[in-house]
C-alpha cells in the first residue's frame, strides 16, 4: 500500500549538522560524562577489602627474579590495596584469597579486577601460570582475570601473583618512552577488587566502538560511513536508564549495520561473505628480547604474554597467535614448564604458529654470515626439537634494514616466505613495494610481504583493516594484505576488545562493500601460499633486487662501540675454537681422551646469538642491557679461551699457555703463532718480553721496541699452513721506517708506500712503485668529529645534516714508538673536550696478505677515553680516485653502493653498514678501510670514512662514555676492487695469530698437524669460512662416525669453479652437500687417490655469492685413521 504524502507541512524538516553529529560520538564513553554515559554501567557490583579478597605479599630481595616454587617457600605478610611498591625492576609475589558473595552466582562472569599499575602475573596455585596483567591505564591495559564457573559456585578462590616494578616499556624517568630508566619508582595497588562485569554494556561498548571507527576511517561520502553515523547517534539518542532492557534496546539499533542476529554466529561469522578476504587477521605479540628492560625482564613478559593467549584461545576459536624468537621459547621451557607444556599442545591444535624460524629476531645487519646462518640453525632445530616442526616464514618485523644475503640463507634455512615492515619507517623515500620477490646478492628469492597497515602491533581497527587495502603499493599484482594485531614490543598481544573487533568488521562487510573483508582463523603460511599461487609463482609481481635499506637509524651502526666489538671478536673467537676442536677430534692421538666439546660451543653461540637482538646488538637498549651484554661476551672470551687450550693441548705435544699483552713475568723458552685461516700470510709478530732482556729461542726476534717491552718477528705461513716458518729480512722484506722531520711532521714508508703526517693531519700517502699520489690536492685525511642532534631517536639516528657540522682534529703531540725494520710506528695525541685519543700509527714490513707484492696496510690501533655527548667520531680520508659507487662488505659478499646524490635514493645512503672493509676505487687503483670492530661508513664523493665513536644519552645515558681500544688500516692497492686482495686482506685483519708461550727447556714443539686437512685450489673467489662438526654426531661414542661440516662461499660476485682436497690421512667415506640445517641435498662425486699417497678429491662450482655446505662423512676411530695405521698422523717438529 502506498505511503499516504501529506499535503501540508508546518514542520522544520529534518536537518542534521553532520560534523557536531560526529563530534557527538566521543561523549558516549568515557570523558566528562563518565558518571551519566554507557560507561558509568560497565559494572554491576564490586567489592574489596579482608573478608573479600584477602591479600599477603612478599618482596624478592634486591633484583632477584625468583620462580614459583623458591616465592611459595618464603615468609609472607599481610597487605592492602593502596599500598606502594618499589623501586624500579623489583618483584613482589601475592597471595590472593577471594570469598565470592552466592548471590553472585546468577551473573554471567566474575572478575578479579588486580592493578597494581604495572605488569604482573596471575598463577594457579600450583603454579601454572594462567596470564598477564598490565597495569595502569594505556590503551595496553588488562588489569581483568575471570574466576572460573566451578569457583564462582564454590564461593572461594585463590591465586597468586608475581608483580614487577616495571611497565610494558620499562621505567622512563621523564615519561618520554626512549628517556633513561628511572630506578627509583614505585607503583600503587589501585585496585583488588572483586566485581561483576555488565557483560551486555561491555558489548554494547565495543559495538559502539566499531561504528565510531567507521565513521571516523571511512571516507564521509560513502553510503557506510553515513549509515554507521546515524546508527551510532540514534544508539545515543536511546541510552536512557541503561538497564538491561535499554542495553538491549541499543544493541538492536547496531544490528542496523552489523546485520541481524550476527552475534549468536560466533566465529562463524567469518564463514559468511566474501569467500575471499582481501585482508588476513594474524594475532602476534612482539617481545623485544631487551631494549627499554634487560633480559630477566623479558623472561617474565613472555610467560605473561602467551599465558594469555593460550586463555583467549578458549574463549575465541578463531583466534591465532604467530610467535617467533627460539630463545624465548626455551626460557619459557626452563623456567614455566607447566606453561609450556600448555603451548605444546596449542602449536599441535593448529592455534598457536611457529614463525621465524631463528633463534632471536636479530638484527639484519650486524651479524656475520655464519652467525646470521646459526640463527635459522639453532632456532631451526629448536623448533623441530620440541614441536616436530620447523617454520616456513621468515619473521622480522622491526629489524633496523636487512642484508641482501638474507634471501639466500632464508631459502637454504627451509623457508621461502619472508615478512617485515619497518621500512615503512623510512624518512626520505617511500619503499615502493608491498608483496614482491626479494632478490638477494646471489639471485636467490624469498616470497616478501611488508603489511601496508605499517605496523606490527595493530590494534585491529576498523582504519587499520581499510589501510590494508588502500595503503597497499601493488594492488594489480595482488590484492591482500596481513593484518599483524596485538599489542607488542614490551608485550602483551591480543586483548579481547581486539577480537570483538574484528567480528564486528566482518560482520560489517558480510553487509556491506566499502570495507574490505577481513578473515580469522589462518596461518602466515597460508596468507602467503594464496599470493604464491595467484601470483602464478611469484612471476606477476614486482622484484626488489639488493639491500632493504632503511633510511632511518643509521647511528645503529655505531652506537655502544663495545658490544660492537664483543660480537665480532666472539664470531671469530667461535669459528677458531670450531675449527681447532674439530682438527683435535680428527687427529687426535689414540691415547687421547678428547672430546668435541659440542655443549660448550652451543652455550657460546646462543649467547653471541642472543646479543645480536635488534636492539641490543644495535646500540639502542637502556644500560643495564649492556652490564647483561658485556657478562655475557666475557663468558664466550673465558669459554673460548678454555676450549682453545685443550684443543691445543692435543694438537701440540708440548704445553703452551696463551700469550697476553703484558711483560711476562717468567721466562719462556720460545713463542708459537697459529694462523687459523686458510689464506698465506706473512705478518708482524708483537711479542712480550721479559724483564731481563733475554730473549726466546723462537722466533728469532729481529727488533726491539724502544722501551725494550716488546720484541718483533717475522713470519710467514703458507696456503693452508696452520704453523709458521721463520722469516729474515730477505728480499721479499719490504723494511719500514719512520723519519721525524719536525716535531709535528712524520714519514713513514716502505719502498713502495710513502706516509706523510704534517701539522697533525695525513697530507699525502704515496704510492712509490706507480708514483701516484692517493690524497686529493689541498685535502688531509684523518680524524673529524660531527655535532651529532638526531631528530628524536637519539641512539638509533644520525641525520644527514651532521654532514653540514664537520670539524676536523689535528693530533697535537708524537713521538716514535718503533723505527722498523719490521714495524715503524708513531704514537699520536689529540685532546678533544672532555676526552683523550691516542692512536698508534703503524707501518709493517710485511703485505697486508700473503701476496709479496701487495702494499703494506697502513694500520691505525686507537686508544680513546671518550666523554663526549652527541657527537660523532669518524675517520676520512679524500682521495684522488673518481668513481659513483663504493664496494661495501656484507655478509657472504659485499654491495656496492652510490658515491653521489643524483635523487633522493641516492642521499639517503649518506651513513651505510659494512663489515670487515669498504672500497673505493677506480680503474688501476684502489684504497681500502679495513676494520676489526667498527661498521658504519660512507663515501661522500671521493671522501671514504669509518665512524668510530657515537654518544649519545636515550635511552642510554651513559653510551660509550669511558675507554675504548679499536682498530682500523688503510689498505692502497693496485688495480680495481674486484682485481685486489681487499677480502682476504681484511679476512686476516680481523684473525690475529694465536700466540702461545712454550715453558723453558723446550727446545722444539711438535704437532700432529701442520695444514688444514681441508684446503681449496683453482678459483681465488671461493674461501672456505666454517670448519666444524655436523649437528648429529655422538659426541660421546668413541667409535661412532665423524661428519665434519664445511662452509665455503664465493666472495667476488662472479661464477668459480674450486678442488677441495682432504688430507690423505683424512679418511672420507662419503660427501654431500646440505642445506644450512644439515640436511642432506645430494651425494657429492669423491676422486681419490687410488695408491693412498694423494689427497681425496671434491669438484665443487659456485655461481657469484653462492654459500655451499659440505658434510664429509669420516671413517671411525677403528678403521684407517687410527694412529697406527700408515695414514695416522705424524708429529711435525715446527719451533726449534
Amino acid at each position: 500500500m502506498a505511503t499516504s504524502y501529506p499535503e501540508l507541512n508546518y514542520s522544520n524538516g529534518v536537518k542534521w549538522i553532520k560534523n557536531l553529529t560526529q563530534s557527538r560520538l566521543s561523549n558516549f564513553l568515557g570523558g566528562h560524562f563518565a558518571d551519566v554515559n554507557l560507561s558509568s554501567k560497565m559494572f554491576v557490583h564490586r567489592l574489596d577489602g579482608p573478608g573479600v579478597v584477602d591479600l599477603q605479599v612478599w618482596s624478592a630481595p634486591g633484583l632477584t627474579k625468583p620462580l614459583f616454587a623458591e616465592a611459595m617457600r618464603r615468609n609472607f605478610r599481610l597487605a592492602k590495596k593502596e599500598e606502594s611498591f618499589g623501586p624500579s625492576w623489583t618483584n613482589h609475589w601475592w597471595k590472593v584469597k577471594m570469598t565470592i558473595p552466592s548471590s553472585w552466582k546468577e551473573y554471567e562472569r566474575v572478575q578479579l579486577e588486580f592493578d597494581p599499575g604495572c605488569e604482573a602475573m596471575i598463577f594457579s596455585t600450583d603454579g601454572v601460570p594462567l596470564q598477564g596483567i598490565t597495569g595502569g591505564y594505556g590503551g595496553d591495559r588488562r588489569v581483568e582475570h575471570i574466576i572460573p564457573r566451578e569457583a564462582v559456585l564454590r564461593g572461594t578462590y585463590e591465586v597468586v601473583i608475581e608483580s614487577s616494578c616495571n611497565g610494558m616499556f620499562g621505567v622512563p624517568w621523564n615519561g618520554d618512552t626512549i628517556a633513561p630508566p628511572d630506578m627509583n619508582r614505585y607503583f600503587k595497588l589501585a585496585s583488588a577488587d572483586l566485581v561483576v562485569p555488565n557483560q551486555e554494556a561491555w558489548r554494547l561498548m565495543w559495538d559502539f566502538s566499531a561504528l565510531h571507527e567507521l565513521v571516523d576511517s571511512l571516507p564521509g561520502n560513502s553510503v557506510l560511513q553515513n549509515k554507521a553515523l546515524v546508527t551510532a547517534n540514534a544508539v545515543m539518542n536511546a541510552f536512557t536508564t541503561g538497564d538491561d532492557e535499554n542495553i538491549k534496546q541499543m544493541r538492536a539499533i547496531a544490528e542496523d549495520v552489523f546485520g541481524k542476529g550476527w552475534e549468536a554466529k560466533g566465529p562463524g561469522i567469518y564463514d559468511e561473505g566474501a569467500k575471499r578476504a582481501q585482508v588476513v587477521g594474524i594475532s602476534y605479540c612482539h617481545i623485544d628480547t631487551a631494549w627499554l628492560w634487560p633480559y630477566a625482564v623479558t623472561q617474565q613478559k613472555t610467560a605473561r604474554s602467551w599465558s594469555t593467549q593460550i586463555d583467549l584461545m578458549e574463549r575465541y576459536p578463531e583466534h591465532r597467535f604467530a610467535c617467533s624468537q627460539a630463545q624465548q621459547f626455551k626460557w619459557l621451557e626452563q623456567q614455566y614448564p607447566p606453561l609450556f607444556e600448555k603451548l605444546k599442545h596449542k602449536v599441535a591444535s593448529g592455534q598457536f604458529h611457529l614463525i621465524g624460524g631463528a633463534w632471536i629476531e636479530n638484527d639484519g645487519n650486524l651479524p656475520s654470515g655464519e652467525a646470521l646462518v646459526r640463527q635459522f640453525l639453532y632456532g631451526q632445530r629448536y623448533f623441530q626439537s620440541r614441536f616436530g616442526k620447523r617454520c616456513e616464514t621468515a619473521w622480522l618485523p622491526d629489524s633496523f634494514g636487512l642484508t641482501a644475503a638474507h634471501p639466500q640463507l632464508i631459502r637454504d634455512s627451509g623457508m621461502k616466505y619472508f615478512f617485515t615492515q619497518k621500512l615503512s619507517w623510512n624518512n626520505i623515500n617511500v619503499f615502493p613495494h608491498t608483496t614482491f620477490n626479494w632478490v638477494g646478492i646471489d639471485g636467490t628469492q624469498v616470497l616478501c610481504h611488508m603489511t601496508p597497515v605499517d605496523t606490527y602491533t595493530a590494534q585491529a581497527n576498523v582504519g587499520e583493516v581499510n589501510k590494508a587495502i588502500s595503503n597497499h603499493k601493488n594492488l594489480e599484482s595482488n590484492d591482500t594484505a596481513l593484518l599483524v594485531f596485538g599489542n607488542g614490543d614490551g608485550g602483551g598481544g591480543a586483548l579481547p576488545k581486539m577480537l570483538e573487533n574484528l567480528r564486528r568488521i566482518r560482520a560489517v562487510t558480510n553487509n556491506h562493500r566499502e570495507l574490505p573483508p577481513v578473515s580469522m582463523g589462518s596461518t602466515v603460511e597460508q596468507f602467503f601460499e594464496d599470493i604464491e599461487r595467484d601470483s602464478k609463482g611469484g612471476r606477476s609481481l614486482p622484484v626488489w633486487r639488493g639491500e632493504l635499506y632503511l633510511e632511518f637509524h643509521r647511528g645503529t651502526y655505531t652506537s655502544h662501540g663495545s658490544i660492537k666489538k664483543g660480537n665480532r671478536k666472539c664470531e671469530i673467537l667461535l669459528r677458531d675454537v670450531e675449527r681447532v676442536a674439530t682438527l683435535a677430534t680428527i687427529y687426535q692421538p689414540a691415547s687421547s681422551n678428547y672430546v668435541y666439546p659440542k655443549k660448550s660451543i652451543d652455550e657460546c653461540w646462543e649467547k653471541v646469538l642472543l646479543n645480536q637482538f635488534h636492539d641490543v646488538l644495535p646500540g639502542s637498549a637502556i644500560g643495564m642491557v649492556y652490564d647483561d651484554a658485556e657478562r655475557l661476551y666475557s663468558e664466550v672470551r673465558h669459554d673460548c679461551q678454555k676450549m682453545l687450550d685443550k684443543a691445543f693441548e692435543v694438537l701440540l705435544t708440548t704445553p703452551s699457555t696463551t700469550c697476553g699483552d703484558s711483560v711476562l713475568t717468567g721466562r719462556p723458552s720460545g713463542f708459537l703463532a697459529l694462523n687459523l685461516t686458510p689464506f698465506s700470510r706473512q705478518e708482524v709478530v708483537e711479542i712480550p718480553l721479559s724483564g731481563d732482556g733475554d730473549l726466546p729461542s723462537f722466533p728469532t726476534v729481529i727488533q726491539r721496541s724502544l722501551d725494550g717491552k716488546r720484541g718483533y718477528a717475522l713470519v710467514e705461513y703458507e696456503k693452508d699452513s696452520i704453523c709458521n716458518r721463520e722469516a729474515s729480512m730477505h728480499d721479499e722484506c719490504l723494511p719500514a721506517s719512520v723519519e721525524s722531520v719536525s716535531s709535528n711532521h712524520f714519514i713513514l714508508q716502505t719502498p713502495v708506500i710513502k706516509m706523510t703526517v704534517c701539522e697533525g693531519r695525513i697530507t699525502s700517502i704515496y704510492d712509490l712503485v706507480l708514483g701516484l699520489e692517493l690524497i686529493e690536492e689541498g685535502k688531509t685525511g684523518g680524524l673529524v668529529i660531527f655535532e651529532d642532534r638526531p631528530n628524536y631517536w637519539d641512539a638509533w639516528d644520525v641525520e644527514i645534516h651532521h654532514l653540514e657540522t664537520r670539524t676536523p682534529l689535528a693530533f697535537s703531540s708524537f713521538r716514535v714508538v718503533a723505527q722498523g725494520p719490521l714495524r715503524a710506528t708513531i704514537e699520536a695525541h689529540v685532546k678533544y673536550g672532555r676526552s683523550d685519543i691516542k692512536v698508534m700509527i703503524s707501518m709493517d714490513g710485511a703485505p697486508a696478505s700473503g701476496q709479496h707484492d701487495l702494499r703494506p696496510l697502513i694500520k691505525f690501533d686507537a686508544e680513546v677515553d671518550w666523554h663526549e655527548k652527541h657527537k660523532f667520531l669518524k675517520f676520512e680520508l679524500p682521495l684522488s680516485i673518481n668513481n659513483t659507487v663504493a664496494t661495501y662488505e656484507c655478509q657472504f659478499g659485499f654491495v656496492q653502493r652510490p658515491t653521489y646524490k643524483n635523487t633522493t635514493l641516492d642521499a639517503a645512503k649518506f651513513e651505510v653498514c659494512g663489515h670487515k672493509y669498504a672500497d673505493f676505487s677506480e680503474f688501476g687503483y684502489g684504497v681500502a678501510i679495513l676494520s676489526e670492530s667498527k661498521y658504519g661508513f660512507a663515501c661522500e664523493g671521493n671522501v671514504l670514512r669509518i665512524s668510530l665513536l657515537r654518544a649519545a644519552t636515550a635511552p642510554d645515558a651513559d653510551q660509550d662514555q669511558g675507554l675504548h681500544e679499536f682498530s682500523w688500516a688503510v689498505m692502497p692497492h693496485a688495480g680495481s676492487f674486484l682485481e685486489s686482495d681487499v677480502p682476504r686482506a681484511a679476512y686476516l685483519f680481523n684473525s690475529p695469530l694465536h700466540v702461545r708461550a712454550i715453558p723453558q727447556g723446550v727446545a722444539a714443539v711438535e704437532s700432529f698437524v701442520r695444514e688444514f686437512p681441508f684446503s681449496l685450489h683453482g678459483a681465488r673467489n671461493i674461501f672456505l669460512e666454517t670448519v666444524k662438526r655436523g649437528e648429529d654426531d655422538d659426541f660421546e661414542s668413541p667409535t661412532a662416525k665423524k661428519t665434519v661440516i664445511l662452509r665455503l662461499y664465493e666472495a667476488f660476485g662472479g661464477h668459480g669453479h674450486t678442488e677441495l682436497r682432504i688430507s690423505r690421512n683424512v679418511h672420507v667415506l662419503a660427501a654431500y652437500t646440505t642445506n644450512l640445517l644439515e640436511d642432506t641435498k645430494a651425494e657429492l662425486a669423491l676422486s681419490r687417490d687410488i695408491r693412498g699417497n694423494g689427497p681425496s678429491k671434491l669438484d665443487l662450482e659456485f655461481r657469484g655469492f653462492e654459500v655451499k655446505t659440505v658434510k664429509l662423512v669420516l671413517a671411525d676411530a677403528e678403521g684407517p685413521l687410527a694412529t697406527n695405521s700408515k695414514f695416522g698422523p705424524v708429529p711435525t717438529v715446527i719451533g726449534r
